[in-house]
């Protein structure tokens, strides 16, 4: 692990402006994902502001009837709200497939939205990788792509986002709540939040350079029948080769969005429409456009099973 200075913020907006201040800074929390990557020399920073002091942990009751939850809340006590369990169930299910307790311990709501990929490329620094070196190349593209994505890639870039957490708040319809360096705010939508790779994989988030997320909003609860769903090589500590996040009504409309097969919670609210017909329907519009390299176009099959497996259980 290279040097690097340390700081702790006293206040958001002063992280912001530390932040976006200091060439090579970035923020730590739970640490989790980024004391990893340090260790690897994948991530180098040349500055650390700590945010774990910024009073960023509570769960609230939003104005609008849904619910307010803080940045550093940590994952465990996300899942374990009561409030979560009973109006948002999809989430806290989703909360519980991912990592180990002892990471959930540590793991903060905005570290999991922009934990990085677990491609092995972007994890081998001997192999190119425009991730992490733009304009390098992509690895994946002619190497082992089994875990990588099938549809939002580019010619870039083939990694998948790896939260199950970030897949049930785009079904949720969260918000996302920021503080800038000047000391402004804004409020975006979660499906803002995350960037397509395009020829610049490397920029994985809309933020601007030092700007914090401090609080994620959901909406009022929508009822239904929440199920979270994770296909993965082994039961647990495992990252998702399909996940399904859904929400769906009585009359058999909802919320769906799949998580390890593109470089963000995939959704496409068009295809909801067709989620009353079936898995089948859904998948196929869901996947339209889809680009599988021989070794994962396995996913096509078990996003359109997975799917309509959720499905069958929320008629059920």
């Amino acid at each position: 692990m290279r040097a690097f200075t340390y700081e702790r913020a006293t206040s958001p907006a002063a992280a912001a402006k530390a932040a976006a201040g200091t060439r090579g800074a970035k923020f730590i929390a739970g640490g989790t994902n980024l004391l990893d990557l340090m260790k690897l020399q994948i991530e180098t920073p040349s500055h650390v502001i700590d945010v774990n002091g910024l009073k960023l942990d509570t769960i609230e009751a939003a104005p609008e009837g849904g619910l307010r939850i803080g940045a550093l809340v940590r994952n465990t006590a996300l899942a374990a709200d009561e409030r979560v369990r009973r109006d948002y169930g999809v989430l806290s299910r989703a909360l519980l497939a991912g990592a180990s307790g002892q990471l959930r311990n540590r793991a903060t709501t905005a570290g999991n939205l922009l934990q990085r990929t677990r491609c092995p490329y972007f994890y081998d620094t001997a192999q190119p990788c425009n991730k992490r070196e733009p304009g390098s190349g992509c690895s994946a593209l002619g190497g082992f792509s089994r875990q990588l994505g099938i549809i939002g890639t580019s010619d870039a870039c083939i990694a998948t986002h790896p939260s199950d957490m970030a897949v049930a708040m785009r079904a949720l319809d969260a918000t996302i709540e920021t503080v800038k360096p000047d000391a402004s705010t804004r409020t975006m939508p979660i499906a803002e939040l995350h960037r397509a790779p395009g020829s610049t994989p490397h920029l994985e988030t809309t933020l601007a350079p030092g700007e914090l997320i401090t609080a994620v909003t959901l909406p009022r609860p929508a009822g239904g029948t929440q199920i979270y769903r994770k296909v993965r090589d082994r039961a647990s500590y495992a990252f998702a080769l399909v996940s399904v996040a859904a929400i769906i009504q009585r009359d058999g409309s909802g919320q769906v969005a799949l998580g390890g097969i593109a470089p963000k919670p995939w959704r496409v609210e068009a295809a909801e429409a067709e989620l009353p017909r079936g898995g089948k329907a859904a998948a196929a519009a869901l996947l339209n456009g889809a680009r599988p390299t021989r070794e994962n176009a396995f996913k096509l099959m078990l996003a359109e099973r997975t799917l309509g497996a959720v499905l069958s259980e929320a008629r059920a």
